[in-house]
Formats: C-alpha cells, sequence, structure tokens
C-alpha cells in the first residue's frame, strides 16, 4: 500500500465527504473546499496528491490553472460524468476519473417521467381539472410499439435501453465503437446518426461535450425527424443548437422537448425557450437527488483504495475522446 496520500474535497458542501473520509481512511490528510477561488490558494499551500472535485459552480472560474501547476495532483476524481470544464489535459501529468454511471438510473427516470408526460398529455389533463372539464374522448398515447432513438450508448443511454423495453419499445442509438448490446435492436456508428433521425419517435441525446458533438443536434438533424417527434436532452449544454432547437418547436417539426441542460446556466431570463408551450426546462437537475452526492464519494472511495494498493483505477477519462 502507497502512503497516506493528501487530499483536498471541493464541493460547496464537503463537510459529510471530509468526515466519510476519515472514517475509511483515517490516516489519510484531507481538507475541504467550497469555493472555486479558494482552490488557487488552497493547491500552492497544501499541494495535494489527489483532488476530489464537483462542479458546483458551473464552468466559469473552476481553478484549472491551478490543478495543472506545479503544485497540482496527480490525480482529480470528477464527481460528476462530464469533464469538459476540465479543458485539456496532459495524462502524463495527471490522471483524470469522472463517476459515470452513479446517476444513469435516476438520468433515465427523468428520461422517462418527461416522455410520458407527454404522451400522457398531462399538461392537457391539469388544464381539463381547473376548468371542471370531464372530456370522454380524450386519449393517451402508447409508448410500446414506437421507436426510441439514444444518441450516445454510454452508462446513461444503457440505463434508458434497459427502461425502454420494459415499454417494449424498439430501440436503436450511436456509439464511437459499436457493438451489439443488451437492451439495444440496432447499434450503429455515430457518423450513422443523420441517417437514423426519421425513424425515432423519441430521441434522447446523452452524449458528453467534446468537439466533434458541439451542435451535434442542429437544423438539420431537427428537419430530419419523423414529425410529432419528442426530444429529450440530457447531455451537456452545447450539443444541442439551441437556436435551431427554439425554431423547432415553434414551428411544429418537434412536437415536445424535455431540456435539462443549457449552453448558458443558469438560462437567462431572456432566453426563447421559457415561453415554449411545448418544452419542459429543469435546471440541470436530472442527476440530482438526495444522496447522489455520496454515491458519487463512495465511488471515489473505492477508486482511493485501489490507487494506494496499486490497482487500476475504474473511470479513467481519455483526454483525447473526453469520456
Amino acid at each position: 500500500m502507497t502512503d497516506a496520500p493528501r487530499v483536498i474535497v471541493l464541493d460547496s458542501d464537503p463537510a459529510p465527504m471530509i468526515e466519510r473520509l476519515a472514517q475509511e481512511f483515517p490516516d489519510v490528510t484531507a481538507t475541504p473546499c467550497d469555493s472555486y477561488a479558494g482552490m488557487v490558494d488552497l493547491v500552492a499551500e497544501f499541494k495535494p496528491d489527489v483532488v476530489y472535485s464537483v462542479t458546483f459552480a458551473g464552468r466559469a472560474g473552476y481553478p484549472t490553472d491551478a490543478l495543472y501547476g506545479p503544485d497540482g495532483p496527480r490525480w482529480i476524481s470528477v464527481g460528476g460524468s462530464g469533464c469538459d470544464h476540465l479543458g485539456q489535459w496532459d495524462p502524463a501529468q495527471v490522471i483524470v476519473t469522472n463517476a459515470a454511471g452513479a446517476t444513469s438510473a435516476m438520468m433515465a427516470e427523468y428520461v422517462f417521467g418527461t416522455v410520458l408526460h407527454h404522451t400522457l398529455d398531462i399538461d392537457g389533463l391539469a388544464r381539463d381539472k381547473a376548468a371542471h372539464h370531464w372530456n370522454p374522448l380524450r386519449q393517451v398515447a402508447p409508448l410500446y410499439g414506437k421507436t426510441m432513438l439514444i444518441v450516445g450508448l454510454g452508462h446513461t443511454g444503457q440505463a434508458v435501453a434497459q427502461r425502454a423495453k420494459a415499454f417494449e419499445m424498439r430501440v436503436i442509438g450511436t456509439r464511437a465503437r459499436p457493438e451489439p448490446m443488451a437492451n439495444v435492436d440496432e447499434v450503429h456508428a455515430s457518423n450513422d446518426l443523420p441517417h437514423l433521425y426519421e425513424r425515432a419517435d423519441v430521441v434522447v441525446v446523452c452524449v458528453p461535450l467534446l468537439p466533434s458533438t458541439a451542435g451535434l443536434v442542429d437544423a438539420r438533424a431537427f428537419a430530419a425527424m419523423k414529425p410529432g417527434a419528442i426530444l429529450v436532452d440530457v447531455s451537456r449544454g452545447g450539443v444541442v443548437d439551441h437556436d435551431a432547437l427554439v425554431n423547432a418547436l415553434r414551428g411544429g417539426a418537434l412536437a415536445h422537448a424535455a431540456l435539462d441542460v443549457f449552453p448558458t446556466e443558469p438560462l437567462p431570463d431572456d432566453s426563447p425557450v421559457w415561453p415554449l408551450d411545448n418544452a419542459i426546462i429543469s435546471p440541470h437537475c436530472s442527476a440530482v437527488f438526495d444522496g447522489w452526492a455520496m454515491r458519487s464519494f463512495e465511488m471515489f472511495l473505492t477508486n482511493l483504495r485501489s490507487w494506494r494498493e496499486g490497482d487500476p483505477l475504474q473511470n479513467i477519462v481519455d483526454p483525447k475522446r473526453g469520456y
């Protein structure tokens, strides 16, 4: 086992994590930090071996310069799945891991919650209730037999596919390295995506934000989609072209969208997305539930034990691929 490392825990509320770390590894020297700005001096003074980091205040001001500087850690453990806030790093200098998979089940529930909100016309039911209107001709739309296109068959995409099969849907999807997968009827290469939109009743976007995925779902994508299609975006802000999205929702090319991520967060007051009646807006919370932070931290503790014992780390992120 290696010597006890020096660990910084960067989170808006790091105290419970520091306490849990002390329980699991009483010999580890750890210190909390609850602000991006505070990390700059802390890294220089503390000289950590490891930094566990949750991105709790957006990307702006994230202390990458300090983390990649001469006093930065040998390992950065990201408490979420996205690593685009880290920019580019030298894997010979620092290892980056993420917590991909920790919140996949919850994100899949979000996907189906928002899809069912539309197919069951929950808004219409609420309006009828408010008006005391009993409509004996009202119908709901089934999911069985429909086709779901999952853009990005990573941890979240696979969790979505599993639940789609429970609804007896046909599932098609894309990944960088296509291979047969459980619960997916067709796995295609990423380059095949433009030819798949026309087949999908529901499109779920859950790829990371990379140079290759920025603006991936654009005006051409919306033009290719089946009339009446539903879009759910649980990826990262910037993957979906929001100007094109707004036009598709306003013009009826897209029936409904559920949006959990945005190019600018918080969503500005003057965003044209706010007044759209056929869009659900959520504040990047599809992966946020009571206990999610400690679930991610437990993944870190498992990896920390491997680190100390000289075993391979799980969820190492390739800086070229971004995941």
